[in-house]
């Protein structure tokens, strides 16, 4: 190959070459060009919705507010609607919500074990901060008072919430069966478990002889089966217990944790139009008005409530002596102690 063969060869190779790398630098400066840089997309804030009836219905009520939470905060705010209370914690416990609407028994699990804090407490449409666990039975029923249903063990179908739910299963456990030394899962002839407002409907169909429930859904099933609602009587309420609270994740990035309870503590206090449009959102969810500013200490009175039952239960327990009953009892108040100063965390 003669000396003008080789240079034109190489000057060919020279210039695919630097073709080549000419190319690849373009490739490499084009993601600093401001023009064709693609901006992160917005996180969503992942609402957390306790079930009241159905996970579509709770879904439907909450929409209105969760749309204006999108528009002022500017990301998108998507629904956890579960059908179950055990599907709430389990989605809060996976780190799949960021904020949520709970009762007390799920709201100290999650401040506890969760790593969530109380922002909020709802206040009731009459302006109270407070509901009444209920037994309700058929208007035609036997069953007029405590003293007839609890006079035939064994007889009567029950139908009660998750062990979860604080009027579904806590307040009536703690207040009627366990001071009695019974427990409803075996005073009675069959046990059915559901939401407030199938009970509701298992006792004007005759599926069950009691069930439990409280004010604001009792309301919400007169509204909403008016003819049912008619066939109902209520046989036992019990003492005041706090509404629901609203918690937030504690690693939620800042400034939009603040920013998201601004918005909740503020919402349905607007003036004018604006107010009143809130207002009429906050209406659509069971029992509603606003939410007041609360932190972790507002859980107190649940912690009271279950630890009432957890005593009740063990003092009423059979024990090999009383010497094991008495350890099981400063156990507990050395767990009650423990769950007391974990409100102080925030």
């Amino acid at each position: 190959m003669d000396t003008a063969h080789r240079w034109r060869r190489g000057a060919r190779w020279a210039g695919r070459w630097q073709a080549g790398l000419l190319a690849w630098l373009v490739v490499l400066a084009a993601p600093v060009w401001a023009g064709d840089v693609v901006p992160a997309p917005t996180p969503a804030i992942r609402f957390g919705i306790l079930p009241i009836g159905s996970a579509a219905e709770s879904r439907q009520q909450w929409q209105p507010l969760l749309q204006d939470l999108e528009k002022k905060l500017g990301h998108p705010v998507t629904a956890v609607s579960v059908s179950s209370y055990a599907g709430l914690s389990g989605a809060i416990s996976e780190q799949r919500v960021d904020i949520a609407f709970l009762s007390g028994r799920l709201a100290i699990e999650a401040v506890q074990h969760q790593r969530m804090g109380v922002i909020a407490q709802f206040v009731r449409s009459d302006g109270a901060k407070g509901n009444v666990a209920l037994l309700i039975v058929r208007s035609d029923s036997p069953i007029h008072s405590l003293k007839d249903l609890l006079a035939k063990p064994r007889y009567w179908r029950y139908a009660r919430g998750e062990t979860l739910s604080v009027t579904g299963y806590v307040a009536p456990e703690a207040e009627v069966f366990a001071p009695r030394g019974l427990n409803s899962d075996t005073f009675f002839a069959s046990v059915r478990v559901g939401n407030h407002q199938n009970n509701a409907l298992a006792v004007v169909n005759g599926e069950v002889d009691v069930a439990t429930n409280n004010n604001p859904d009792l309301d919400l099933f007169r509204r909403t089966f008016p003819d049912e609602a008619a066939q109902v009587r209520v046989i036992w309420r019990s003492t005041l217990i706090p509404t629901g609270v609203l918690v937030v994740r504690d690693n939620l990035p800042e400034p939009l944790r603040s920013q998201l309870v601004a918005f909740m503590r503020a919402y349905g206090q607007s003036p004018g139009a604006a107010g009143d449009r809130e207002r009429a959102n906050l209406a659509r969810i069971p029992d509603l008005a606003g939410f007041a500013a609360a932190d972790n200490r507002v859980l107190q009175p649940f912690i009271e409530l279950e630890f009432q039952l957890i005593r009740e239960q063990a003092a009423h327990a059979r024990w090999v002596n009383e010497q094991a009953r008495d350890a099981r009892l400063q156990q507990i108040d050395v767990d009650y102690r423990k769950a007391t100063a974990l409100l102080d965390r925030h």
